[in-house]
């Protein structure tokens, strides 16, 4: 099925921010509707298609890819801080710093600290404040990317069926003091 003007003008949009809603707006379509319309567009093949196909097209284009992105969490989990300083903790030239420090700093904040006042005033130094990428938040996005942390964890009973679970009045009396009393009724009746 080839797709209309509007819904090609959706899948464009779709790519900016991955929002069907606001997409849908942007194509032309209803504000009041657009949610369903964002929902109903995304649900059909045609469109899954040629959003997939623009997601790969776009990827090649810049290069980007999850190797990419891996790699560049790897890289700013590697990040030594002696990479950038000399033993007497000043900074070495920022010329000389690696790549990786480079690209990945967050911030770098310079500030001249005085003694003094007015015309008396004398520099006695400067403040430098280095703010490299938060990395436990590297290391989530890099274990979230693994599996390891899992967003949803579904428990379930024997045999993979619902989980069993007495109420008051079908426990004896012993199970209900077992728990009162932190213990297992597990296996007992």
């Amino acid at each position: 099925m080839a797709l209309n003007d509007r819904q090609r003008r959706f899948v464009e949009e779709y790519l900016k921010d991955l929002n069907a809603t606001q997409a849908a707006i942007r194509a032309g379509y209803s504000e009041r509707s657009a949610r369903q319309y964002g929902e109903s567009l995304l649900s059909k093949p045609a469109i899954q298609a040629a959003v997939a196909e623009a997601q790969e097209a776009r990827a090649k284009r810049v290069e980007v890819d999850q190797d990419y992105v891996l790699q560049r969490l790897i890289e700013i989990d590697q990040m030594d801080v002696l990479d950038i300083l000399n033993d007497d903790m000043s900074l070495k030239p920022v010329s000389n710093w690696p790549r990786v420090w480079r690209q990945y700093l967050s911030g770098f904040d310079l500030a001249e600290m005085f003694e003094g006042r007015g015309e008396d005033r004398d520099i006695v130094g400067i403040l430098k404040k280095i703010k490299w990428p938060d990395k436990v938040r590297n290391l989530e996005l890099l274990g979230r990317h693994f599996g390891m942390f899992p967003s949803k964890v579904e428990h379930t009973g024997q045999g993979g069926g619902p989980i069993r679970v007495k109420s008051e009045r079908e426990m004896t009396d012993a199970e209900l003091m077992a728990i009162i009393e932190g213990g297992d009724t597990e296996g007992k009746k």
